[in-house]
C-alpha cells in the first residue's frame, strides 16, 4: 500500500508528486487545500519517498497502486492532482478508472511522449558513493558537480535521509530508476479520450507542453482547460505556488 499524508476532512482530493518527488513537496499547498473542505491525499508513489520498493515500475502498475490506494481507503470518486510524472499518472488513470474521477488536473506534462532528459541528474545521484558516509554537504557538493541548478539541488536533497546513525541514504529507488528510466516518457495511447473537467497548467518558462501540443491535448480531453502561470518553469507549483493554488482551486470549486 503506498504512503500518504492525509490532511483536512471533506471530499477527497488525491496529490501525486513528480520524478525524484515525494508528498512533503505538497505539505504547504495540501493544507491550503484541506482548509477549504478538501480531504487531501497526498500519496508517496512506488519506488518514492516512504513507499515501497519494487523492480516494476511503469505507468500501468502505478495507476494500479492508486486504485488500489482508493479502495483500500474507500474513496468513492476523488478530484485528483498530478506533478509532471504524477500527471501522467493522473491521467492515465483517468482513461482507465474515469467514473473515479470527477475533475482531473495537470501540472506541467502533457500526454505525449517524452524522450529521456534526466541524464545530468541521475549522473549526479549515481555519483554519491554511500558506502563512503558522506555528510550532508558532501552529498550536495557532489551533486553540484552535475546538477547547476541551486533549486533542483535542494528539490533532490529532501530525499536524503538518515538510513541509521551515521549512513545517508536517498529514500527513493536509485536502481530501478537507472533500469526503467525509459518508462517515465511514455505516451497515452493517442485513441483514448477523458471526457470529464479538466485543467491542465503549464509553466510560461517551461517547455514540458508547447502551443503545438494543445490540439492533441484538447482532442483527448475535450473538456479541458489550459492555462499558463508567467514566470514559472516547471517547478511551478513551487516557482509561483500563490497563483498556482488560486488558479486550480477556482477550476475545483467551479
Amino acid at each position: 500500500m503506498l504512503y500518504s499524508k492525509i490532511e483536512g476532512e471533506g471530499k477527497p482530493f488525491i496529490i501525486m508528486h513528480g520524478f525524484l518527488g515525494m508528498s512533503d513537496n505538497w505539505k504547504t499547498l495540501g493544507t491550503q487545500f484541506a482548509s477549504e473542505g478538501y480531504q487531501v491525499h497526498m500519496l508517496d508513489l512506488r519506488n518514492h519517498g516512504r513507499s515501497f520498493h519494487s523492480d516494476e515500475f511503469n505507468y500501468k502498475a502505478m495507476v494500479q497502486d492508486v486504485y488500489e490506494y482508493c479502495i483500500e481507503n474507500k474513496l468513492e470518486t476523488v478530484d485528483m492532482l498530478g506533478h509532471s510524472m504524477g500527471g501522467k499518472v493522473a491521467m492515465f488513470f483517468g482513461m482507465q478508472y474515469p467514473e473515479k474521477i470527477d475533475k482531473l488536473i495537470v501540472a506541467d506534462i502533457g500526454p505525449k511522449y517524452y524522450r529521456p532528459h534526466h541524464q545530468d541528474i541521475l549522473a549526479g545521484l549515481n555519483a554519491v558513493d554511500f558506502s563512503q558516509k558522506p555528510e550532508r554537504s558532501e552529498v550536495e557538493e557532489i551533486l553540484k558537480g552535475h546538477v547547476d541548478d541551486f533549486g533542483t539541488r535542494q528539490f533532490l536533497m529532501k530525499s536524503l535521509y538518515w538510513k541509521e546513525p551515521g549512513q545517508l541514504a536517498f529514500r527513493f529507488n536509485l536502481e530501478v530508476f537507472n533500469l526503467e528510466i525509459e518508462n517515465i516518457g511514455e505516451a497515452l495511447n493517442e485513441e483514448a479520450v477523458f471526457d470529464k473537467p479538466t485543467l491542465f497548467i503549464k509553466g510560461g518558462n517551461s517547455n514540458y507542453i508547447k502551443e503545438e501540443d494543445y490540439d492533441s491535448i484538447k482532442r483527448q480531453f475535450p473538456e479541458a482547460k489550459i492555462e499558463v502561470i508567467e514566470n514559472a518553469g516547471h517547478w511551478l507549483h513551487a516557482e509561483n505556488p500563490k497563483e498556482f493554488y488560486q488558479k486550480t482551486i477556482s477550476f475545483l470549486k467551479q
